[in-house]
């Protein structure tokens, strides 16, 4: 009965964690009907109800919460188990789903990844772009490339990139029709080009530091939109102000087409990280890919500035 009661169970943790049978099949490579077949027949072998299914959600019922809480820890001891025992292979092997912030462009951008890719020819890679801030654990993610101010602080973190800086920046021909900014509280009187994370979620209030003071502006949005790359074209048309990150925009900086301000404004502070759960152990394939960024890192560390 044993071997008969276990079958499954990493179907109901799909489900559980996911409140989706496709995205569940998704997870596990299965069909949505071959996943509700799998815990209808976990539910006959227990005698109870696990999930309560309605034609747009599914949650657990009092069982499958009791059942989810017991079994979650357990399978994460048997993926380490098995992650500990593939390590024991030649060469780091799998899929790495990652979840990664659209604005990390050090990481989606250049060689990085496809140096590890080449190295790693038994690797795959499912890139998630995205600034959502989810669970990458309850979202099936091994890791994730995020801000290291967003990040939960029970979280393993390894950084990609140094500190970054935002920049506010205008094109000349906006210039020659409005006077620059001398302070962040100056912006009220500009055409902002403004950014969000997701349809329907604040638009940012721009952030800047004076000596010790933060400074938080609500700017007038002409534009909002969820990709700054959109924002920094049409910044570059003359519509409007933008804030970036500063190396978003360094070559349109050197070549003149857009003009920075409110410099002196614009502190450092840290970038990005990859980061992944303390109690999950790091695949052999997640391994590789740390061991990749800290070379990558202390490389670009090293290198002198030009």
């Amino acid at each position: 009965m044993m071997p008969d009661a276990l079958d499954g169970m990493t179907v109901f943790v799909a489900v559980a964690e996911a409140r989706n049978f496709r995205v569940a099949g998704e997870r596990l490579g299965v069909s949505a009907s071959a996943v509700s077949q799998a815990l209808r027949k976990l539910e006959e072998r227990l005698g109870v109800p696990l999930v309560h299914r309605t034609t747009r959600s599914v949650r657990l019922s009092e069982a499958g919460e009791r059942l989810y809480a017991a079994v979650r820890p357990a399978l994460e001891e048997v993926e380490a188990a098995v992650a500990a025992v593939g390590e024991l292979s030649d060469a780091p092997r799998g899929t790495l789903r990652l979840l990664v912030g659209t604005a990390a462009d050090p990481v989606l951008t250049g060689s990085l990844l496809a140096d590890f890719l080449t190295t790693h020819a038994h690797v795959k890679l499912d890139l998630v772009v995205s600034d959502a801030v989810g669970d990458i654990v309850a979202e099936g993610y091994d890791a994730g490339i995020q801000l290291g101010e967003v990040i939960d602080r029970d979280m393993i973190a390894v950084p990609v990139t140094g500190d970054i800086r935002m920049t506010v920046v205008g094109s000349p021909s906006y210039f020659s029709r409005h006077k620059k900014p001398k302070h962040p509280r100056d912006l009220v009187q500009h055409e902002c080009l403004n950014w969000h994370p997701a349809a329907g979620t604040p638009a940012y209030r721009w952030e800047f530091t004076e000596g010790a003071k933060e400074i938080v502006v609500a700017v007038p949005t002409r534009v909002l939109s969820t990709d700054s790359a959109v924002n920094i074209r049409l910044a570059l048309a003359g519509l409007g102000l933008a804030i970036v990150y500063e190396y978003q925009v360094r070559e349109e900086v050197a070549r003149g087409d857009l003009v920075p301000v409110l410099a002196k404004f614009c502190e450092p502070f840290a970038g990005y990280y990859l980061f992944y759960p303390q109690r999950r152990h790091a695949s052999p394939a997640l391994r590789a890919l740390i061991d990749h960024l800290r070379a990558a890192r202390s490389s670009a560390v090293r290198r002198p500035a030009r």
